[in-house]
């Protein structure tokens, strides 16, 4: 059987979805909480810039693959307004019903769909953009769910992922200390879960850099491929077309 990296550890293919999981099964009811103390707030900027980088209409369709709580689809969905779409997608049934009753709770009714990025239940060439923040990186098969984004996009759509990246060389030792000293402590504190967050820090070294990742995009099918460091490097936004 084929292997791949589970954070630094080799794992079974067919093993590693169950393991990630059981990582946001685990961390979802302080997922968000989280997502605040450890980037000290600054997630929502760099959403805030996914968003934009989306360049939506009133009207448009999209995808919000690994949805979680549903941070992206609110953004999202103020953009394309009430003859829009947005769909709310996660293959993690814990995070997307913490999703989906947030947004209830805040009058917010979307399509939501528990599924698998490497299979989407969509039709081809529905969606005049899709989107994944912080998912693509706990995907197995990586070039099969950029090839997935590529399929359900519309001619002049657009595939919008905003992800960790390679950081800054000079900011790395400050960076790996936080990473692997206060994350995990932050995790046992407030998540309850030290393990879930040394993956998560574990994760981040093991996701292709930007170039790597511009050019898995362009294989996968999208042109003009372009990405923007946020942060310096601790994100990216790497946004492609489809013509």
């Amino acid at each position: 059987m084929s292997k791949t990296h589970f954070g630094y550890n080799q794992v079974e293919e067919t093993d590693k979805a169950g393991l990630v999981a059981g990582v946001f099964r685990a961390v979802a009811p302080r997922y968000d909480v989280m997502n605040d103390l450890m980037s000290a707030g600054l997630h929502r900027y760099w959403k805030q810039f996914a968003a934009n980088a989306c360049l939506l209409r009133p009207g448009q369709a999209v995808l919000d693959v690994a949805g979680g709580t549903g941070d992206m689809t609110r953004l999202i969905s103020r953009k394309v307004g009430p003859s829009g779409s947005v769909w709310l997608t996660d293959i993690n049934g814990s995070m997307l019903a913490t999703g989906r009753d947030r947004l209830l709770d805040e009058g917010m009714v979307v399509p939501v769909v528990q599924c698998d990025a490497e299979r989407l239940p969509f039709p081809g060439m529905t969606f005049d953009c899709v989107c994944v923040a912080f998912g693509l990186r706990n995907m197995t098969h990586k070039e099969t769910a950029l090839s997935e984004f590529r399929r359900v996009l519309r001619p002049g759509g657009r595939l919008v992922v905003l992800e960790f990246s390679k950081i800054l060389k000079p900011l790395a030792p400050l960076y790996d200390a936080y990473s692997f000293s206060v994350l995990p402590v932050l995790g046992n504190l407030i998540a309850g879960n030290r393990e879930a967050y040394r993956y998560l820090a574990e994760s981040i070294r093991m996701h292709p850099g930007q170039q790597e990742l511009g050019t898995m995009m362009e294989a996968a099918g999208l042109e003009r491929v372009e990405y923007f460091n946020l942060s310096g490097g601790v994100v990216s936004v790497h946004r492609g077309w489809v013509n």
